[in-house]
């Protein structure tokens, strides 16, 4: 089902890095132990590219977000070799159900692959469902900063 809202690329100077960067602070900031609320929004910022890698994405209800996700070069540290990333897929929780985490999924695919991306990956601890059937295969099990994920890949067809 999709929702018919906006889906809007953020820059560096949106209003909105805050709020998105309080999401993922608040969903995955376990990951990055050390990291606090500051450093995270600074880090989302440095994320807010203007095309290809890096890019952040937003689906928006009238001005308020309801749902993100990124194009990044590296979301996990100790697998470097692997990029780019699909990053910080989240949509509010009341927002759910309704394909907005597909759509955005689908805008991250499209930008990499505007830009040349043959191949890019993420990890989840559980939401493998979903990306399977977004066409996404996984790579491997492992534990990751004490959570278990799954690495997933997606090869892209080459623009027409």
């Amino acid at each position: 089902m999709d929702s018919g809202l906006p889906l809007v690329r953020i820059d560096a100077h949106s209003p909105h890095v805050a709020t998105l960067a309080g999401w993922t602070h608040a969903e995955w900031g376990h990951l990055n132990p050390g990291r606090d609320l500051a450093a995270t929004i600074g880090h989302l910022r440095g994320d807010c590219g203007s095309a290809g890698v890096p890019s952040v994405f937003a689906v928006m209800d009238g001005e308020r977000p309801v749902g993100m996700a990124s194009l990044v070069v590296d979301d996990m540290s100790d697998r470097r070799e692997l990029t780019p990333w699909l990053a910080s897929v989240y949509v509010l929780p009341e927002w759910r159900g309704r394909g907005i985490a597909s759509r955005l999924v689908r805008r991250v695919e499209e930008e990499a692959r505007a830009h040349g991306v043959e191949r890019f990956y993420l990890y989840t601890p559980d939401q493998q469902a979903l990306y399977r059937r977004l066409g996404w295969q996984d790579v491997e099990q492992r534990e990751y900063r004490g959570e278990m994920v799954t690495i997933m890949q997606r090869d892209l067809p080459a623009p027409v």
